[in-house]
């Protein structure tokens, strides 16, 4: 239904040159004070991407977000502490 996404971070020295960076994938924010821009690319060519925009002159660092990685489902083994704060 949906496909995979993978989410970058990449950090710019030009804002306005950043603005290119929508052929690649979807940018999702863009900072004007920090410099830097959020976006997502298809997770089966993301690896092909990253490098395509490694080689532009504006891109200083560029990062691999982890955040589709870190454990979304708890587990409710610890006690529940409400009732000895209850009046």
């Amino acid at each position: 239904m949906f496909a995979e996404r993978t989410g970058y971070i990449i950090w710019v020295s030009d804002i306005k040159a950043a603005r290119n960076l929508e052929k690649y994938g979807t940018v999702h924010y863009i900072s004007r004070r920090m410099h830097y821009v959020v976006m997502y690319v298809n997770a089966d060519r993301a690896e092909e991407v990253a490098k395509n925009i490694r080689r532009l002159s504006y891109v200083r660092k560029i990062e691999r977000s982890y955040r589709n990685e870190i454990k979304t489902e708890y587990s409710s083994d610890v006690t529940d502490k409400t009732r000895f704060y209850g009046l």
